[in-house]
């Protein structure tokens, strides 16, 4: 049990040390990329020939880096992109945008809302009653998201540009008055592929993800999360998200196109080149080679 203990203590030290910034900045982003593949899958990342889908995650991370990929990460701006795409209609009502915490005058906003920085995935800050806002953790944790330099955790490249800044949504929720079921779907070159419904964020289980076929049927496998073990009804909004995802994917070798669906209303989510960070892995084994094989790598940006 000691030597468990100090095993432990050592990992944690490794990664302190590992993730500092003055470490992680003279780290070449291929050999970076390496050392966290197996880390997390433990198994050695083949860049020279990729045949998995998280393999070809990290190939694109080097060598597909279009230029308008750093706007369509950023919260913020991929508004504009999508308004000109399929149209302002879609976008969630956006209540404001700021620079600094000091800037947002709470007085003004809604009793409802969600706060998120544009330029990280994972942070948000969901308001239902702002009379419970402790507002000295509140400025504590938006702090803390515009010091992230979401980058350098994984080298998602198209985030290193993006300026850091917090914006602010309406608060929606769809028929089960508690959560907005994401409707996420998976384009290779172009074409969609399959989707998956992120349900149960805050139930006491936590997150189930569900992958459905093009016809709506249930496909055998995880990544990372447990399905749910139930079918959930099809979107109404399905044949148009489908139509949406693969207008917005054009041209790209693979992008997961997000959506909400509320009182019928379809909304844009936003769009994410590396689920997951392409570490996450799949059960069985065998469909990180099959989503791997819908990939067609372009040729190499490498800038």
């Amino acid at each position: 049990m000691s030597w468990e203990k100090n095993n432990i203590s050592i990992r944690r030290c490794i990664s302190y040390i590992w993730h500092l910034p003055s470490i992680q900045f003279f780290v070449p982003d291929k050999l970076y990329l390496r050392l966290q593949y197996k880390n997390f899958t433990g198994k050695k990342l083949d860049l020279n020939n990729p045949q998995t889908f998280n393999e070809k995650l990290q190939w694109l991370k080097l060598y597909d880096r279009n230029p308008l990929y750093t706007q369509l990460v950023d919260k913020y701006e991929v508004r504009k992109y999508i308004a000109e795409t399929i149209g302002e209609e879609y976008l969630i009502p956006l209540i404001g945008v700021w620079d600094k915490f000091e800037d947002i005058d709470f007085s003004k906003l809604p009793n409802q809302f969600v706060l998120k920085p544009n330029h990280t995935s994972g942070n948000i800050f969901i308001c239902k009653d702002k009379s419970k806002i402790d507002y000295v953790e509140l400025r504590k944790e938006v702090n803390m998201w515009l010091k992230r330099r979401y980058y350098w955790v994984h080298r998602e490249w198209p985030y290193k540009n993006v300026k850091p800044r917090i914006i602010c949504e309406k608060y929606m929720v769809d028929e089960s008055s508690v959560e907005l079921k994401d409707y996420k779907f998976m384009c290779f070159n172009g074409e969609v592929k399959c989707s998956f419904v992120c349900l149960n964020r805050y139930s006491s289980n936590g997150l189930n993800v569900d992958f459905y076929d093009m016809d709506w049927n249930p496909m055998p496998f995880e990544r990372h999360y447990a399905s749910s073990g139930t079918v959930i009804t099809k979107p109404k909004n399905f044949d148009k998200m489908v139509k949406f995802a693969e207008k917005l994917s054009k041209d790209m070798s693979f992008v997961r196109v997000d959506f909400y669906e509320t009182n019928g209303q379809l909304y844009f989510g936003e769009l994410t080149f590396y689920p997951g960070s392409g570490f996450e892995e799949f059960t069985p084994e065998s469909y990180d080679y099959l989503l791997g094989s819908w990939i067609k790598l372009p040729s190499k940006i490498d800038k």
